[in-house]
């Protein structure tokens, strides 16, 4: 071998070598697809981890797919899961709001099992803090299956003049809302612009339980409910608390202006729960994603009027996330993370958040 084949040969090991280093590592894996493949929570002591649109949670349990006063619909997604103090407010909620007059809740997505970014649809419901209730009346048949994963709801809402179709809305959809607004654990519900001014213009007598009744984009279909961080929760991050007052002001009459509905002049932007990774999520929520199965669904599922099974006796029977620090990763300057609630007096334009 020549001194120049030697020296060619060299160079194009260099290359090579050199070639190889410079490729990009593998992608890290969503956590969006880490967390919508677990089919049960992590037995671990009830806790939520992060905020609303970037966490997790441990200890969650089911709501049944049917109970006197509900039925859980698009069963397929698995996403009837919740912290605990969730899951009997809602139950609660269906027995209060039956003795109420309405017929039943259809319940939408409330969290999966061990919260995260989901693979479709919601920013938020990531610490099991979130849950979304149909205004579509439960009907007085039991759904099948089929019908629970293929029926509309009902949208309540003109999309061209953004109010409420009246002569779908009831006072009994005023009654529900307000039944909800009135639990203490419940710091807002998410409601569409046109809802939010109908409750503004006929809800009589006391109106304090319309501060916690927020508009936002959507929600013309079903109300979201959001509770605060709970006890034994010390790495959950709340929201800020409602404005004072019952909203029916300025801030209302902004969603009935064109800036709101303005085309999103970046409609490509990747949604946050698209791009983040484990590392954009609070460090314990490895703790989380890692944490062992409990025996069955069953196991874990609330009946009312107590613990279920795997969450009865003394707390330190089961383990405890570790404490430590977040050290969340900065999500990318392209991602389009989810906005909270806009608190605004006069509103000034902003960006559409995401889903």
């Amino acid at each position: 071998m020549t001194t120049s084949t030697r020296s060619l040969l060299g160079t194009l090991a260099v290359l090579a070598l050199t070639g190889l280093m410079a490729q990009p590592a593998a992608a890290e894996e969503r956590a969006k697809v880490l967390f919508g493949a677990k089919k049960l929570p992590a037995l671990a002591a009830a806790q939520s981890i992060g905020f609303y649109s970037r966490g997790c949670f441990a200890g969650g349990v089911a709501i049944p797919m049917d109970g006197r006063n509900w039925e859980v619909m698009r069963p397929s997604r698995n996403r009837r899961w919740g912290h605990p103090t969730m899951i009997a407010l809602i139950e609660k909620l269906s027995r209060d709001a039956a003795a109420d007059g309405w017929p039943g809740l259809l319940i939408g997505d409330i969290s999966q099992p061990r919260g995260g970014p989901m693979l479709t649809g919601h920013a938020s419901h990531q610490i099991g803090l979130d849950a979304d209730i149909w205004l579509t009346p439960m009907p007085a048949r039991k759904l099948s299956i089929a019908e629970r994963e293929n029926i509309s709801a009902t949208l309540m809402v003109d999309e061209k003049t953004h109010l409420v179709k009246d002569a779908l809305w009831t006072s009994k959809h005023t009654r529900l809302l307000k039944r909800a607004a009135s639990y203490a654990e419940v710091e807002r519900i998410l409601v569409n612009p046109g809802i939010k001014k109908k409750l503004c213009d006929t809800a009589t007598g006391d109106r304090a339980w319309l501060r916690k009744i927020r508009p936002f984009w959507g929600h013309d279909y079903h109300f979201h409910i959001r509770i605060g961080c709970q006890p034994g929760s010390p790495n959950c991050k709340g929201q800020e608390a409602t404005t004072p007052g019952d909203g029916c002001d300025k801030s209302l009459a902004w969603w009935f202006t064109e800036e709101p509905w303005r085309p999103n002049k970046n409609p490509d932007k990747p949604k946050a729960r698209d791009v983040m990774t484990m590392a954009n999520l609070p460090k314990q929520c490895r703790f989380v994603l890692d944490a062992p199965d409990p025996a069955s669904v069953e196991a874990v599922t609330y009946y009312g009027d107590g613990m279920p099974i795997a969450a009865a006796g003394p707390a330190e029977a089961l383990p405890t996330v570790p404490a430590e620090p977040s050290g969340a990763a900065a999500l990318p300057a392209s991602a389009s993370a989810f906005a909270p609630t806009p608190e605004i007096g006069i509103p000034l334009p902003r960006p559409r958040p995401g889903n």
